[in-house]
């Protein structure tokens, strides 16, 4: 049961994160050269993990993201059966808050500025899916360090934790969106570019692997180095 109510709250946070974030991305657009909706929606994505980390972090972490998950399982603070439970939800939740997007903006007859409910490309980088996989790598490595180093027993930040890693994934869309949308999120990245594809747009979905793959990649190596320069300093504190 305990288990349940922290998949529970994954799915939450994840249906809010994508509503929030990708829908503002849908309403203002992000177009580099449109710097008011660029900002917009890098603050709707931050803004919507701080409420997260408030609301529903007591409950299951607020991870709402796989990269996360896997950080904090190689880390050892979860269980392998408890990160499929959380990646599941996860994925579940971004696709519920795509579809609900999706058939609002339809409904109302909303002009989604996007084009694709706020899927991730590689236009930003000319579809180079090289550079766009160092940049989510790059980007997810440091968001998941920073919220293992926030979350670690070891710091004592008290209640800005949230705060912290809510600004700064506003830091990261702001230098990310105008390269590849910023995923360093695959449940962010794959329920969007799914509703998509069955609404008949199958571009996100051609290249939502890339979006999977490097926010993975990134989130486990940050959970190695992090590890790594724990066990250090603790090596260090005992002599």
């Amino acid at each position: 049961m305990e288990s349940m109510k922290k998949y529970i709250a994954e799915f939450i946070g994840t249906f809010t994160l994508v509503f929030i974030g990708c829908g503002t991305a849908m309403l203002v657009g992000c177009d580099a050269a449109n710097g008011c909706g660029y900002i917009l929606t890098a603050f709707a994505f931050g803004l919507a993990i701080i409420a997260l980390a408030y609301g529903v972090g007591n409950i299951s972490g607020g991870h709402v993201n796989p990269a996360v998950s896997l950080g904090v399982l190689i880390s050892g603070g979860m269980t392998p059966a408890d990160f499929c439970g959380y990646v599941v939800a996860q994925c579940l939740g971004a696709l519920a808050g795509s579809g609900l997007l999706a058939g609002i903006f339809e409904m109302g007859g909303v002009e989604d500025k996007t084009g694709g409910l706020g899927t991730n490309g590689l236009g930003g980088v000319n579809d180079s899916i090289g550079a766009g996989m160092l940049v989510e790598i790059v980007l997810t490595f440091l968001f998941v360090i920073l919220i293992l180093g926030v979350t670690s027993k070891n710091q004592s930040h008290g209640s800005f934790g949230g705060l912290i890693i809510g600004l700064t994934l506003v830091g990261i869309h702001i230098i990310g969106i105008g390269l590849t949308g910023t995923s360093v999120n695959p449940a962010r990245s794959l329920g969007p570019a799914i509703i998509a594809a069955i609404e008949g747009n199958s571009d996100p979905i051609s290249v939502v692997w890339v979006f999977i793959v490097a926010p993975l990649i990134g989130g486990a190596l940050a959970a190695f180095v992090y590890k790594f320069l724990e066990s250090s300093k603790e090596a260090k504190e005992e002599k």
